[in-house]
């Protein structure tokens, strides 16, 4: 899978519980939900042409680690990157000496001029490829010198239609974390957003005394991991995350075994351990998971707005060969069933009310009505279903025997490439970059639709524009948010945040079921 990361500093005794953050609520003791938070990371080091490139490469990588395929090759991938840097007005391809948009690299222009500049490469490269579809031409725009902004309602969400969110652009262009309110339900913890709708954060505490530490949420793996105090990376140390060890914690034990995880972007490895952990609450003592000694840049840079992750797959999945958080609450009693549910919440529209909830679904989340279970098929430990029917604006697009890997972890959507073009051949205006993304208008009302379980979840318009091609025209171009994976013959999709923002998702891993309803 995919991601990016960041924590804070918690509690010293029980005396100052209050003060810790995102403190968990619990009513009964058969669930628990913890809040979630949003994370704003500052991006200004990479273009948004990059950053997309880089979520189609995890995305790749995850999905052939789900499928058991061969993925493209550390060559393949890279030659993408190099190919959209070709876009780009200060890339390779251009006269600009300077390497712009690789993290080291100095800020993405803010003026109006280079802005435009980017656009008209980015359109001048989809049209050299050949790309777009038969359904419309994206208008460029690039020339324009007025700023051009989305409508807002009196709420400051930006209605289907409308445009690109000034929110989600502030957010694209700051980072960081968009803290989450109180969680609705017991045994709960309030979700903050990354950056524009990028990931999900929670706060657990541990070690002793008990500390905060920020955790990626993600149901596409199944180990706990944060760095360790004696964490390394690529030319120096692990940056200014949260760390545990021997020397902030009396009650850890390193067990003297090792394990390694490798993610569809970045990769960790480290020892064994065993410590104190809370989570909403629930105390786990001498919980097994791991602390990194060694991380790649995709976690240790300062950028990253979380210490650890937490998978929530189920433990089959697991390198640590250790139960997950979620299993070992149940073993232990403190929960009744081994359930994980998801209300991932969108920024665009400034409620803030994500939440992940242990042991149980919280009912004032979303239509009981719509409530929808159906078999995981995955044999590995993903969550994965099969999926009735892909529609766009309702008229079926003839893609059967599909299935779709649930990740929460996943930013994107891929889907195999002639999966990826028929839905976008659906979206007027819709044009392929020549690289396995797509660009939409950021005004398109076109509702693509997958079912499960006999039951219709539609995606948010808004959700499919991942970011305006150009800053100054937020009713211009977008980059889809559905993108292609080069994943051989696979039917299987992975589906991410695109679709989960606008779904309640469940996973027991007693019963092996998946749940989904449509939220209120």
């Amino acid at each position: 899978m995919q991601f990016t990361l960041s924590f804070t500093t918690l509690l010293l005794a029980s005396l100052l519980v209050l003060n810790v953050q995102a403190l968990p609520v619990r009513r009964d003791a058969g669930m628990i939900t913890l809040p979630l938070k949003r994370i704003h990371q500052a991006r200004d080091d990479i273009h948004p042409q990059m950053l997309l490139q880089q979520h189609i490469n995890r995305g790749q990588r995850r999905l052939a680690r789900m499928t058991g395929r061969q993925a493209p090759s550390e060559e393949q991938f890279q030659a993408n990157i190099h190919n959209r840097m070709f876009l780009m007005p200060s890339g390779p391809g251009s006269h600009t000496p300077s390497k712009r948009y690789n993290r080291q690299g100095s800020k993405a222009p803010t003026n109006q001029a280079d802005a435009g500049g980017i656009a008209a490469g980015i359109v001048a490269g989809i049209n050299a490829a050949g790309g777009g579809s038969s359904n419309g031409t994206t208008t460029n725009t690039t020339n324009t010198t007025t700023t051009t902004t989305a409508t807002t309602t009196a709420t400051g969400a930006t209605p289907s239609g409308a445009g690109f969110s000034q929110v989600d652009l502030t957010a694209l262009e700051n980072g960081g974390l968009t803290p989450a309110g109180n969680p609705s339900a017991s045994n709960s913890l309030g979700l903050d957003i990354e950056a524009n709708d990028v990931g999900y954060i929670a706060t657990v505490q541990m070690g002793t005394p008990p500390r905060d530490f920020k955790l990626l949420m993600d149901s596409g793996s199944a180990d706990l991991w944060v760095g360790a105090e004696n964490c390394t990376s690529q030319g120096g140390n692990c940056g200014p995350h949260t760390f545990l060890g021997p020397a902030s914690s009396s009650s850890f034990v390193d067990t003297g075994k090792q394990f390694q995880v490798t993610y569809g972007s970045g990769a960790v490895a480290g020892d064994i351990v065993t410590d104190d952990i809370s989570i909403a609450g629930l105390a786990l003592n001498t919980h097994t998971f791991g602390v990194a000694t060694q991380e790649t840049v995709d976690f240790s840079a300062s950028s990253v707005p979380f210490d650890g992750l937490m998978g929530l797959a189920q433990s089959t999945l697991s390198q640590q060969q250790t139960l997950t958080p979620v299993e070992s609450l149940a073993k232990a009693g403190l929960i009744t069933e081994a359930i994980t549910s998801f209300k991932i919440s969108r920024l665009a529209d400034q409620k803030n009310d994500g939440e992940i909830t242990f042991g149980g679904l919280d009912t004032t989340k979303f239509d009981q009505a719509t409530l929808t279970t159906f078999a995981n098929v995955n044999t590995q430990g993903f969550w994965e279903g099969a999926v009735g029917s892909i529609a766009a604006d309702g008229t079926d697009l003839g893609l059967t025997g599909r299935t779709a890997i649930l990740d929460t972890g996943t930013t994107l959507i891929i889907a195999p490439a002639t999966d990826a073009a028929a839905v976008h051949a659906a979206i007027p205006g819709s044009q392929s970059d020549g690289q396995g993304g797509f660009t939409i208008p950021c005004t398109t009302t076109t509702v693509v639709s997958l079912s499960f379980g006999g039951t219709v979840f539609t995606i948010d318009p808004r959700d499919l524009a991942f970011a305006p091609v150009n800053n100054n025209d937020l009713t211009g171009t977008c980059v889809s948010g559905i993108s292609s994976g080069q994943i051989g013959g696979a039917t299987e999709w992975l589906v991410g945040d695109v679709f989960l923002k606008n779904a309640y998702f469940s996973t027991d891993v007693g019963k092996n079921q998946i749940s989904l309803a449509k939220l209120v």
